[in-house]
């Protein structure tokens, strides 16, 4: 039976860490490996994207709804990991809406437009983690997971332990976040299959 998993990631084109998403996804597809499951951040990425009115806070709230659809989120961390900003733009919460101003997804060269949202509301203990927010995408996958209680599995883009890289919101998980990589018996590079399975409960 297939597992939902969402995996969280740079995805940047020349520096992200799409080399581990797409081993874990050719594990999912395969018929070599038992990890059978579906990357849920990919099932409908891009249905609120391609909205030409896509803001910030849609995104995050399609992640939201990602997520909660999932058993486990697998959190890729890379040496840029921390200091990427992307989705930290909204000040939504914090003033009314007349000052708010925000670029819509991946149409920087249009400008800023004034903010749509009309109203906002506190969040409460059984809500997912409010998409108005000043937090990163990343970040905000991230306290969407916990705050919904996801199993969350945290490796690094490298053959070793890199906590340096460790996003300061993620300091707890430290000591279980664990290498990708390993080296084969004949010293190739290849992604640690063997603790991907056992961390999403396949036998």
């Amino acid at each position: 039976m297939s597992k939902r998993v969402y995996i969280s990631a740079d995805y940047s084109m020349d520096s992200g860490d799409r080399n581990v998403v797409d081993t874990l996804n050719q594990w999912g597809a395969d018929n070599l490996h038992k990890v059978d499951f579906v990357d849920m951040s990919t099932v409908v990425s891009g249905s609120i994207s391609k909205d030409p009115d896509c803001r910030p806070c849609d995104l995050k709230g399609e992640f939201n709804r990602q997520i909660n659809a999932s058993s486990a989120a697998i959190f890729v961390i890379g040496d840029k990991t921390a200091s990427r900003k992307a989705g930290s733009i909204c000040s939504r919460a914090n003033s009314n809406q007349i000052n708010c101003y925000c670029t819509p997804y991946k149409q920087n060269t249009n400008g800023s437009k004034a903010c749509k949202v009309f109203q906002t509301c506190s969040m409460g203990p059984d809500d997912d983690f409010g998409n108005i927010n000043e937090f990163s995408y990343l970040r905000h996958e991230f306290e969407q997971a916990k705050k919904r209680k996801k199993p969350i599995i945290v490796v690094y883009n490298s053959l070793r332990k890199e906590s340096i890289w460790l996003p300061s919101y993620m300091k707890d998980y430290e000591s279980d976040a664990k290498p990708f990589w390993t080296k084969n018996y004949y010293g190739e590079k290849v992604g640690d299959y063997a603790y991907i399975k056992q961390v999403l409960g396949y036998a």
